[in-house]
Parts: structure tokens; C-alpha cells; sequence
């Protein structure tokens, strides 16, 4: 496949950001003539982040089944932000769709990156359209080819990294392709050992204080009480919004997002219980806060069809978790805890742990120079990598850190050993 080639019409348009002499240089730049030398992409300029010279959103021609090379094709879009050849480079292994950003590490080593989505998402999806070739050995075949692609161009060590279900892609990968990389910091990535995995409903159970599990509790069952009063509400904000909740039931998701309210509130929450409103509070200020923490959003149509694909992973290799509903059992009317709802009609998956057992207990006993990033409070640490101490990976947990748990939050001991790690990992030096 040639290289698309733009006219001058839609280079203005596209460097509208840009100076002319950005555009002059990025056009006659070493990485530009070799990207159009290489057979199977197609490369656009655009304009980059502050910290990079030189940024492309690319797309990647990949064979829909990496067991078939020669059958049919997709085009994979990835982003490549720029800064010299022989630094390192951070590849994040996005499990969704992807937008161009800066990712954490980049910042922290001051080197390139390439921005990958995941296959099934975003403007990466096969046709024909056949939802069998969604697996984790697909994907890692995604990556790995990605990687030898731009290995024949940039010289310095390699960082594997991915967030929440691209923390897991990051694992994933380096339990199939070891070689590909230096380092890897998977950041708050699960590994699910069941399609409800018990783990979660334990770790809502003991984490933080009883105090304020008591109050995340209450909460939910003031919700359940209050129902007359939000659930017009939360139909007034549907309608606003234009959120439908067709395929789940509106009531049915209502009773689920008070549900999910616990891990929610956990996963995304700053740790302090005393800002949850209580019996006292006006049903704004519960909704409000409701709101904040997950809402009814999770269970909208436009929502569950965007995740239609993780969804699918969930239920076939992946596993995910269910909600406890006993403890609600004089409130709920509807929900019985379990989510059939999330799986795609047009599928029929079969969940099979077996692969993720074997990749668990591989980052646990095997994965050599893994930094894997924890929220102290984040639901999705409780099936989270558990080190053995065979290797010399390590596992950085937060204190009261969330999903959104990152090394900059780290204390300055803790941060030392992390960039000490890296350091010694990629032969670099890291500026404090």
C-alpha cells in the first residue's frame, strides 16, 4: 500500500497550527522520508506536543488474523510523537480507542512515544467484521509487529506501558514477546482470574476504614430509599443529555448504577468519606454526588455499544465482576447482579480463564523488569499482579491511590526507586 500523499490544499489545513517553517522542516525531516519509504502505513503530519519536535498519526496495516498473514486486512491507527532517534521509546498500549496525548513517561525520560489503539476500537476496526479475532494473542501480535516496524528506525531501549486495560495489554504483551522491550510500567492494569472475579466484592470489603465503608454503604442504600425522588431526576438528565437506557431497562439501570456506586466511588475517589452526603442532605446534593461518582452513564446505550468490544473481552478471556445484591435485597426490584446485558447480540462468547491463569502466574513469578503501578483504594488492584519475589520486577501501590494512580503521586523515596529501576533498566539517566 503507497503512502498517501497530501495536496497543498489539505496541507494548509492540516498544519493550520503549525508555522511554515514547522511545516518545511517536518516535511524534509529524516523520520518523515523514512515513514514514506516504509510499505503498509499511511502517515499524516500533525502538530506536536510541546516536548516532541516532530508528531504523525499513522495507520498500520494488519492482518485481521496474525495466524493468517496473507488473508484479510485492517488498517490499526497509531500516533508517533517525535524527539530523536537514538532515545528512548515509550510505546503505550492503549486497550480502547486513542487520541493523541503525552503519556507520564515520556515526560519523565524525555524520549519518543508511540500511541497504539487497540484493535475492535476507535477508527481500528476489521472488516469483514468477525469478533473471534478479538483476543489477547491477536492484539500482542498487533504490538509486536508494531514495535519491529519502528525498531529498523529508532536505535535506544524500549518502554512498554498501558493504563487500566492497557496496563493489562502491557502485560500481556511481554508474557508473548519478553524481547520486545527493556522496561515495562503497566499502570493499574487487572488481571481477572474469573468472569466475577470474588477478589473485587473482598477488596470493597476491607478497603479504608470501616467508617467509611459504613458510609459508602449508606449511601448506596439512601439511594434505594430516595428512588422516588431521583429517578425523575435521572430521567430529566437522560433527556437532556439524550442518553437512552433501552438495553438494559431505564429502572433496571438505575438499581445497577447504585450498585456500581461502591466501586465506583473506590476507583475514582479521593479517599475522603467525610464529603459523602448523608440522611441530612438534599436530594441535590445526593444526586450531585452521585453524579460525580459514576452516575447512571456506565449503563446507557451510547456507552455500553462504545465498549461493545471490551465487553466482549470480558466475557470471553478477560473476566470482569458482578455485584453483591443480597445486602439490598428489600430495595432492588430489578437487578440480580449479573450483566448479560454488556455482551453484544451479535456474539456468542465463551469464557475461558485458562490463558489468563497462565499470564498471571507468569507476571507473578517470571515478568523481569515490570514496574506495575497500584491505587491503595482502587478496586482494580485486588486483581492486580502479586509478586513472588523471583524476578526483579516490583509493584508500587499508592496509599489511598485511585485508578487514576500515577508515579507522580509517589512519595520521594518511592519515586527514587522507581527511576532508579528505570535508569539501571535503560542505561539512561533521569533528570530529578
Amino acid at each position: 500500500m503507497k503512502i498517501k500523499l497530501l495536496v497543498p490544499a489539505i496541507f494548509l489545513l492540516m498544519f493550520s497550527n503549525f508555522s511554515f517553517s514547522q511545516v518545511e522542516d517536518t516535511l524534509n525531516s529524516d523520520l518523515y522520508s523514512w515513514l514514506k519509504s516504509i510499505p503498509d502505513i499511511e502517515v499524516t503530519a500533525i502538530k506536536p506536543d510541546k516536548i516532541f519536535s516532530e508528531a504523525y498519526e499513522i495507520f498500520v496495516t494488519q492482518p485481521i488474523d496474525h495466524n493468517n498473514p496473507d488473508g484479510p486486512k485492517f488498517k490499526q491507527q497509531i500516533f508517533l510523537s517525535h524527539i530523536d532517534k537514538e532515545k528512548p521509546m515509550v510505546i503505550d498500549l492503549d486497550g480502547y480507542a486513542v487520541s493523541n496525548r503525552t503519556t507520564e513517561l515520556s515526560r519523565i525520560l524525555e524520549c519518543n512515544q508511540i500511541m497504539v489503539e487497540h484493535r475492535y476500537f476507535g477508527e481500528s476496526v476489521p472488516s469483514p467484521f468477525d469478533w473471534k479475532y478479538l483476543t489477547i494473542k491477536q492484539a500482542a501480535d498487533d504490538h509486536h509487529r508494531i514495535i519491529e516496524l519502528f525498531k529498523d528506525y529508532y536505535s535506544g531501549k524500549w518502554i512498554s506501558t498501558g493504563i487500566s486495560k492497557g496496563g493489562s495489554c502491557a502485560i500481556f504483551h511481554g508474557y508473548f514477546y519478553p524481547a520486545d522491550v527493556n522496561a515495562s510500567v503497566p499502570y493499574v492494569g487487572p488481571l481477572n482470574l474469573s468472569i466475577d472475579d470474588q477478589r473485587v466484592y473482598e477488596w470493597i470489603k476491607s478497603v479504608s476504614t470501616p467508617e467509611c465503608r459504613e458510609k459508602v454503604f449508606n449511601f448506596q442504600k439512601l439511594c434505594f430509599e430516595k428512588r422516588d425522588e431521583l429517578y425523575p431526576i435521572i430521567l430529566k438528565n437522560a433527556e437532556e443529555k439524550k442518553l437512552t437506557y433501552n438495553i438494559v431497562g431505564y429502572e433496571k439501570a438505575y438499581e445497577y448504577s447504585v450498585l456500581e456506586y461502591s466501586f465506583a466511588y473506590w476507583q475514582w475517589g479521593n479517599g475522603d468519606c467525610s464529603l459523602i452526603p448523608d440522611e441530612n442532605s438534599s436530594t441535590e446534593e445526593i444526586w450531585e454526588h452521585f453524579l460525580a461518582n459514576g452516575g447512571v452513564t456506565y449503563f446507557d446505550d451510547e456507552s455500553i455499544e462504545s465498549n461493545y468490544p471490551f465487553f466482549y473481552q470480558c466475557y470471553t478471556e478477560f473476566g470482569y465482576y458482578a455485584y453483591e445484591v443480597d445486602k439490598f435485597k428489600d430495595y432492588i426490584r430489578y437487578a440480580d447482579g449479573q450483566t448479560p446485558f454488556f455482551i453484544p447480540k451479535d456474539s456468542n462468547p465463551t469464557y475461558d480463564p485458562r490463558l489468563l491463569k497462565k499470564i498471571n502466574n507468569w507476571a507473578s513469578n517470571e515478568a523481569e523488569n515490570f514496574i506495575f503501578i497500584y491505587g491503595g483504594n482502587d478496586p482494580w488492584t485486588s486483581p492486580g499482579v502479586c509478586l513472588t519475589g523471583k524476578t526483579n520486577s516490583i509493584k508500587m501501590v499508592l496509599p489511598n491511590g485511585s485508578h487514576a494512580s500515577r508515579i507522580k503521586g509517589f512519595s520521594k523515596n518511592d519515586k527514587e526507586l522507581i527511576f532508579t529501576r528505570l535508569e539501571k533498566w535503560l542505561d539512561i539517566q533521569i533528570e530529578r
